[in-house]
């Protein structure tokens, strides 16, 4: 009975875990991380040490480089420090805008900040949009980090 019950929550961790890439309030990799450690304590999934360890590096790397993903990105294409706090400032109005606003805040907060640093559109959709590569590429490692935790979770539940 109780390896069902860890079952159950551990299918609901892995899919916390997607949904949790696409919404930055809930830390996908780890929640999908906690689902392999749940599987792996019944009797439906044996992962070897190694195994667990390396999908938790992974897990905890991932989750380590989405903090600086973004702003390497508003760098990377001319970014000062207003228009990386835009993107913040944009990220966490975009969280109650649903799924667009999670999309446009950061870029649009990237670009306010960076006019209001610097009086020039050019530099500040530059930098906007190198904020939104940014957040894309953190998002899309989130994604592919707990993609790979769920397809060894459901291979070694079904074997």
């Amino acid at each position: 009975m109780s390896d069902y019950i860890l079952l159950i929550t551990g299918i609901f961790l892995m899919a916390m875990g997607v949904i949790g890439c696409l919404v930055p309030v809930l830390p996908g990799p780890p929640f999908s991380f906690l689902g392999i450690i749940l599987l792996h304590l019944t009797r439906f999934g044996q992962f070897t040490e190694l195994a667990l360890i390396t999908l938790g590096a992974i897990a905890l790397t991932v989750t380590i480089l989405d903090f600086f993903v973004p702003v390497w990105g508003t760098k990377k294409f001319g970014g000062s420090k207003y228009g990386t706090r835009g993107a913040a400032i944009g990220l966490i109005i975009g969280l109650f805008l649903g799924p667009l606003g999670l999309i446009t805040g950061p870029l649009i907060g990237a670009f306010v900040g960076e006019l209001i640093f610097r009086d020039d559109i050019n530099y500040a959709l530059r930098a906007g949009f190198g904020s939104l590569l940014g957040f894309l590429t953190g998002v899309g490692l989130k994604l592919a980090a707990s993609f790979v935790m769920t397809f060894y979770f459901v291979k070694e539940w079904i074997a």
